[in-house]
């Protein structure tokens, strides 16, 4: 007899766990034994489901899954090629779904955490694969012991679909509200960083890559589902699939009001700038004349202007004055033909 393999909760196979729905749709809990006794029943009851979710990581689980489960192909290449785009289409008479689960708190300076779960959907199994745990997957498990039910393994999809949707709006709402708090920053005339606005822009962008599920797979599966998903469930699923669409349109909206935050806050950062290096060119041009003069004066050489005169200094004087106010009239000129009108 093989020992069991120490894996992170999972047995020697690497399910995590497992659950039988029969018609009353309550969830009852199986291990793998039982698992592979009940997929190899040919006389299996025809409203019964199963659920098997599995540790991706542990070696044994896809050598489990080929035996036990006709898998579709195209499910074992995604887990091979580790693909993270949240995707449901439909493979044969079964559906393939990827789904992102994401922990992201609006820190600054703190990474963007998404774990991957594939799936698989069969009329009567649904099998979960993930590499690392997942919150969503958690709350699904939570629902099932809570006595909540489930008629068909697509429920299930659609709850993890609502769950992520949900993920998205609450995402969507703490950034709003970090935006609001930089534009109120903003109009107080205290600068943000564009550091802040950047990243908080760019995870946006990671976040409706990978979980924005992809609308050409979505459109195909809701127009030509597969025979055994019921009509109550193709329109549960549509319901989910719009609700991402209004998650991803806020989301959309949102980049882009970051992205004018970001134009007006180069604006004003480049006005200062421009401000800055006036004053010094100001100052340059107005003291140039009495740094040059005294440079000439300064110099032991014969033939200094006024070097004998009485009131040579006085003279001097009045001559730098006269050349630095010029100067200084004139860059008073230059500023104001620099500024616009008023009203525009």
């Amino acid at each position: 007899m093989t020992p069991p393999i120490s894996s992170y909760g999972a047995d020697q196979y690497g399910l995590v766990y497992g659950y039988l729905f029969p018609r009353d749709g309550i969830g009852r809990a199986i291990d793998t034994q039982a698992a592979s006794a009940w997929l190899a029943d040919q006389g299996r009851p025809e409203k019964y489901f199963i659920w098997l979710h599995f540790n991706g990581a542990h070696t044994a689980t896809q050598a489990w899954l080929r035996q036990h489960v006709d898998l579709p192909e195209e499910f074992a290449e995604a887990l091979r090629e580790g693909s993270r785009s949240t995707r449901i289409e439909q493979v044969q008479n079964g559906l393939i779904a990827v789904l992102n689960d994401v922990v992201y708190d609006m820190i600054p300076g703190a990474s963007l955490q998404v774990a991957t779960l594939w799936l698989v959907v069969g009329p009567h199994y649904l099998v979960s694969v993930r590499n690392q745990p997942l919150s969503s997957v958690d709350r699904l498990r939570t629902a099932v012991n809570g006595v909540e039910t489930f008629n068909s393994p697509l429920a299930l999809v659609i709850h993890l679909f609502s769950d992520q949707a949900n993920v998205l709006v609450r995402i969507m709402r703490s950034a709003s509200e970090k935006v609001d708090g930089i534009e109120d920053s903003f109009l107080a005339e205290r600068i943000p960083k564009r550091s802040n606005l950047g990243q908080l822009r760019r995870d946006l962008v990671r976040l409706q890559r990978l979980l924005a599920p992809e609308p050409s797979a979505l459109f195909r599966l809701l127009n030509h589902p597969p025979s055994w998903v019921g009509v109550g469930e193709a329109e549960n699923l549509r319901q989910s699939t719009e609700e991402f669409s209004l998650v991803l349109q806020d989301i959309a909206s949102l980049q882009e009001r970051i992205k004018l935050l970001q134009e007006e806050v180069a604006s004003h950062i480049g006005e200062r700038t421009n401000r800055s290096l006036f004053v010094l060119t100001a100052v340059t041009v107005i003291a140039l004349p009495i740094n040059l003069t005294a440079g000439l004066f300064g110099m032991n050489v014969g033939g200094v202007p006024f070097g004998q005169d009485q009131a040579g200094f006085w003279i001097v004087v009045f001559l730098l004055m006269l050349v630095t106010g010029l100067a200084a009239w004139m860059v008073r000129r230059l500023r104001e033909d620099e500024q616009p009108p008023n009203g525009l």
